[in-house]
């Protein structure tokens, strides 16, 4: 068992944890305003093929990356208009665009890229990854340190960013009293509805983030429904760290934690099926003890009354 539980095993965790880590961000800043954004999985999927498609044909990943975010901008915004102007129900409209991305990227494959399933070529041109010559010489540090993924580095940053905005800014404040008080914020002058709009276009930047990562930090290629669940488990990872983003990039951990141990064993004979069931398992089970910790919570609460 040293070949699956050794030290390659944290930056493997890393790895695997970052496209769930993005989505729980996007998943993250929308509940603080009360917006259960089951649409992240949609957000993602179109992401990840736009900037596919942009690398492709243009040879750029940052011009990739700016686009997917702006596809990503796109699609949460369609679901802001649906649930903020003509309300309709959060979840319906998320179901809705995950639906239109797996449609709509089927579509693209076949129309843009002249093939179905899967796309991969060499002339798409992958984030870069950093590399540190002085770590090339020091094994573990090499193995757990050197040739990160730019987005990799990116999504850590970008944990100690949203924790700042949402807890330590006026903002933030003010995100989270909407999110909780809609009533009292509104009588204190704050416009309810222009920050569900700001939040789901951060949620839209995010998503975009974690659908170019995706496809071209984690895979290099495309194929259908290339997310698998990221999203979902994203939303998970959201409830199973009470809307804090470093509870939350814990919770994506352990998601990372269980794709790369079930990767590992497959080597060891264990049926690819299994495998593939540990990260649906570890989300409920993930849903389960994040109600249960909310149910105690409230106990707590009433009790204290």
């Amino acid at each position: 068992m040293n070949d699956v539980f050794n030290i390659t095993l944290i930056y493997a965790t890393i790895r695997s944890a970052t496209p769930i880590l993005f989505a729980a961000l996007c998943a993250t800043v929308t509940q603080q305003a009360d917006i259960l954004n089951i649409g992240t999985e949609g957000i993602m999927l179109t992401s990840a093929f736009v900037a596919v498609l942009t690398s492709f044909t243009t040879g750029s990943w940052l011009l990739a990356i700016v686009l997917a975010i702006v596809s990503g901008i796109a699609i949460a915004l369609i679901m802001a208009v649906a649930n903020i102007k003509y309300n309709a129900h959060i979840c319906a409209a998320g179901i809705a665009v995950n639906m239109f991305a797996l449609a709509i990227t089927k579509f693209g494959l076949k129309q843009f890229l002249g093939t179905a399933g899967t796309f991969t070529s060499p002339e798409i041109k992958e984030i870069p990854r950093i590399h540190i010559a002085a770590l090339d010489n020091i094994p573990i540090l090499n193995d757990i340190f050197n040739n990160w993924c730019v987005t990799e580095v990116f999504g850590i940053v970008m944990v100690v960013i949203l924790w700042f905005l949402l807890f330590k800014t006026v903002w933030g404040l003010r995100v989270r009293c909407v999110g909780r008080l809609p009533m009292a914020a509104e009588t204190a002058g704050i416009s309810v509805r222009r920050m569900k709009y700001e939040v789901m276009i951060i949620s839209g930047v995010l998503g975009g983030l974690a659908g170019a990562h995706l496809s071209l930090g984690y895979s290099q290629m495309f194929a259908d429904n290339i997310t698998n669940g990221r999203g979902f488990m994203g939303v998970a990872a959201m409830n199973f760290g009470g809307m804090n983003p470093i509870f939350v990039w814990l919770g994506t951990l352990i998601f990372g934690f269980i794709d790369s141990v079930g990767a590992r064993l497959q080597a060891y004979g264990l049926p690819s099926q299994f495998i593939l069931m540990l990260p649906y398992f570890f989300t409920i089970t993930i849903l389960v003890l994040a109600m249960w910790r909310k149910g105690r919570l409230s106990e707590k609460a009433k009790s204290a009354l």
